[in-house]
């Protein structure tokens, strides 16, 4: 096994130094014709990268599987929390394009991010990201001002990951799942109520086991031949990889039956434990996606996949059953 694994890498790097290899059209290649120049406005949209939002319905999550919704004044805080975190985390992408922008030049991807193509100056994108960055920092003081602190906490840690975290074999993995834990942390102090110590544990495992997906996918990627290789990456095995995707699934999913049985039946009707068939429907079909090399856009995988849309959907449904019985 090692010794095939070994000759598979050697024909890898054989295929990089391939002059026909590199011209062959592929998805993802670095020759595919860039679109027309976008104007400033679409420019800066895209910057702020909205589909990464999607990260954000967390702080909204976290209150829900609290039962706390329902409650006076709650949606509202939830609400006004989860714009402040997607301004604080447009800015730091504003940002960290600014930080990155010859590495993503490179990618067969991230070169055509605004700043990377030359569509949305440095100056302007500095400024966009300490607006936004501000911004959202003073709405989570409005609403608490603990809720600030989580926020400036989250700043700190996404953004040393750029210059420090993403570099590290393991605590770059751990520092992603970290901003993940702080928005459901978030979501809490907002309403305000007090998260479950299980509920963090899967948030967390699940987080790992994302953010490993997104190696796993671009260690294939490199090893395809394509460019825009993380530094990182060479600390890295497949082998190595497919450790931490099975433990932190089989952790989040351990985690999350603890959590769901914790509550008890209502009118005999187990409605947390039956969410825990489309939890392990949606882990099954992300692990699938991602054995095929598919997750290193998370937020794609979820908008796009029939799967994981139908298994959300019906843990959606099961969970406010449950809290609609409960009440």
């Amino acid at each position: 096994m090692v010794e095939a694994g070994v000759a598979e890498r050697h024909v890898s790097r054989s295929e990089v130094r391939s002059p026909t290899r590199v011209s062959a059209p592929a998805p993802e290649s670095v020759t595919a014709p860039a679109g027309p120049r976008r104007s400033r406005g679409r420019a800066i949209l895209v910057t702020l990268r909205p589909r990464q939002w999607l990260k954000n319905v967390l702080v909204v999550a976290a209150a829900g599987a609290a039962g706390a919704l329902g409650h006076d004044g709650v949606p509202l805080r939830v609400g006004v929390a989860f714009i402040a975190f997607c301004l604080l985390a447009s800015g730091i992408y504003a940002i960290n394009d600014v930080r990155d922008v010859e590495e993503d030049r490179q990618h067969p991807r991230k070169r055509f991010r605004p700043i990377a193509a030359g569509e949305l100056p440095v100056p302007t994108a500095v400024g966009l990201g300490i607006a936004l960055m501000a911004s959202g920092l003073v709405i989570c003081g409005l609403v608490r001002p603990l809720l600030a602190v989580v926020g400036a906490g989250y700043l700190a840690l996404t953004l040393t990951y750029s210059m420090v975290w993403r570099h590290l074999l393991l605590l770059d993995i751990v520092a992603i799942a970290g901003g993940f834990v702080l928005r459901a942390v978030a979501g809490g102090v907002a309403a305000p109520v007090r998260l479950s110590r299980w509920f963090l544990l899967v948030v967390t495992f699940a987080a790992i086991f994302v953010a490993a997906g997104k190696r796993w996918a671009e260690l294939r990627r490199v090893d395809r031949g394509l460019t825009g290789r993380r530094r990182v990456l060479a600390l890295y095995t497949e082998s190595r990889l497919r450790v931490i995707l099975v433990g932190s699934a089989a952790g989040a999913f351990l985690a999350y039956c603890i959590w769901a049985f914790w509550v008890p039946s209502v009118h005999g009707i187990p409605w947390r434990p039956l969410t825990i068939a489309p939890v392990a429907l949606g882990l099954a079909r992300y692990g699938a996606l991602v054995r095929a090399g598919g997750g290193e856009a998370p937020e794609e995988l979820v908008l796009r996949d029939p799967g994981l849309r139908l298994a959300a959907l019906l843990w959606v449904v099961l969970f406010a059953l449950g809290v609609h019985a409960v009440s």
